[in-house]
């Protein structure tokens, strides 16, 4: 019996959030069928569906968050939780309205806080690393930036629902509408929290992984035993299809320590059906032999000095941004999916929700299972592929520190040789 239901915009955030619950012992699994049913998540405590509406128009995006949420109210799934994207990107006013449309609910309690990695909200205005989210690097970016930095406002562009702003230390709201948390702090989500659960106001509720990480000690999930890390191989292919300038300080970075770093051209991301040209396999082909012959390797979709080669291709193919950004994670996909099968392919890492989501569905892969999280907004899940699992970790383009891939790649590393060492001693110890 599902417990929780997690309705997310996109794929990393979908995982992001799971792995908060899943991390705690709470069964957990991640689709990607907008229509699945809470009833066939058989031996699952939660349930989390990426509607995959971040870059639908508002309308409908508010339809189908409204139509996954009436079926869960039908099947009486006790608690439903409308998962936001911690930068506030996507039809955020237009989902909630439709989670609190569809509930029968007449209050729902937002915290949209992550201070966990910097995200903050004071005064009903959202902040990214002290700057308000529409001049941070959310503000720019070139497929879906954010306007507005007052919550309310941001809301209200999509939703005619009421939107009341409060401090963390509020008492439960009695009125109608939205009603905005502020949080500076994971004490502040705690605190928030514990008011509502006290209240019984968490039957819906929205957020980030932020208050995804307070929700299974407020809800009772999990349990005290969680499952142990598994062991990855330390061989790492970074596919990137993010153009967020801190995943493109990462790769840079990762270049600098020693990476073997690939580019696609315009005409491998932009060209339909590329990589089942002869040009196209031959290529793939290059790309195995590169994998074998490094052990760490980074496939990136961004042109050297900005992007502007790429633009200049789609504008000659008559290609608006949101074609462009989908023949890209579409091309993408069609590349890894065709890898996947390679003994050269050790642990996978994707970075942005459109590229992880277009190589499962190459791939022919409906759902992962969220593990463990190695480090803040980086989501270890696995999956299974043609009969055999494949680990995959996930994260949010615009997560982490510029040494993330280096100290990732340190740690696979460093788990090889500690794996490597035990085996050693068993085969003293065997002799």
């Amino acid at each position: 019996m599902i417990t929780l239901l997690i309705v997310a915009d996109d794929f990393t955030g979908a995982l992001d959030t799971g792995v908060q619950l899943a991390g705690c012992g709470a069964p957990t699994r991640v689709v990607t069928d907008p229509e699945f049913s809470p009833a066939n998540a058989a031996g699952a405590e939660v349930l989390v569906i990426d509607a995959e509406t971040r870059h639908l128009p508002p309308s409908q995006a508010g339809a189908i968050v409204e139509g996954i949420v009436r079926r869960a109210v039908e099947q009486k799934v006790p608690y439903i939780y409308k998962k936001t994207d911690s930068a506030l990107r996507g039809n955020v006013g237009a989902e909630l309205g439709a989670l609190l449309a569809a509930s029968g609910e007449k209050a729902l309690p937002f915290l949209p806080a992550y201070p966990q990695i910097g995200r903050c909200t004071r005064g009903g205005v959202h902040y990214i690393e002290g700057r308000p989210v529409a001049e941070s690097v959310f503000g720019i970016d070139p497929f879906e930036p954010v306007r507005h930095s007052d919550i309310a406002g941001l809301i209200g562009a999509q939703s005619g629902v009421p939107v009341h702003s409060l401090p963390a230390d509020a008492p439960a709201p009695e009125g109608q509408g939205i009603y905005v948390y502020d949080a500076s702090s994971l004490a502040d989500l705690e605190r928030a929290g514990q008011t509502l659960a006290a209240a019984g106001r968490l039957h819906i509720s929205a957020g980030c992984a932020g208050f995804g990480a307070v929700l299974p000690r407020l809800l009772g999930l999990g349990r005290a035993q969680q499952p142990p890390k598994p062991r990855l191989d330390p061989r790492l292919l970074v596919v990137c299809g993010s153009v967020n300038p801190i995943t493109v300080a990462q790769l840079d970075a990762a270049e600098e320590a020693g990476f073997a770093r690939l580019r696609l051209t315009p005409r491998q991301k932009l060209e339909p059906g590329y990589w089942n040209t002869p040009e196209g396999e031959a290529d793939r082909a290059r790309i195995e032999a590169l994998l074998q012959a490094n052990p760490r390797v980074l496939l990136d979709s961004n042109d050297a000095g900005g992007n502007g080669p790429t633009a200049d291709y789609a504008a000659g193919l008559g290609c608006g941004l949101e074609e462009m950004r989908v023949r890209i994670a579409s091309s993408i996909g069609d590349l890894v999916a065709g890898l996947l099968h390679s003994p050269a392919v050790g642990t996978l890492l994707m970075t942005g929700g459109d590229t992880l989501l277009q190589v499962m569905r190459c791939a022919g892969v409906r759902e992962l299972e969220p593990l463990c999280e190695l480090e803040k907004g980086v989501v270890l899940a696995r999956c299974t592929y043609n009969g055999c699992t494949r680990h995959v970790i996930t994260k949010s383009g615009g997560f982490g520190q510029t040494s993330l891939l280096t100290d990732l790649a340190a740690r696979l590393a460093a788990q090889a040789d500690t794996t490597g060492t035990a085996a050693q001693a068993d085969k003293i110890r065997n002799v």
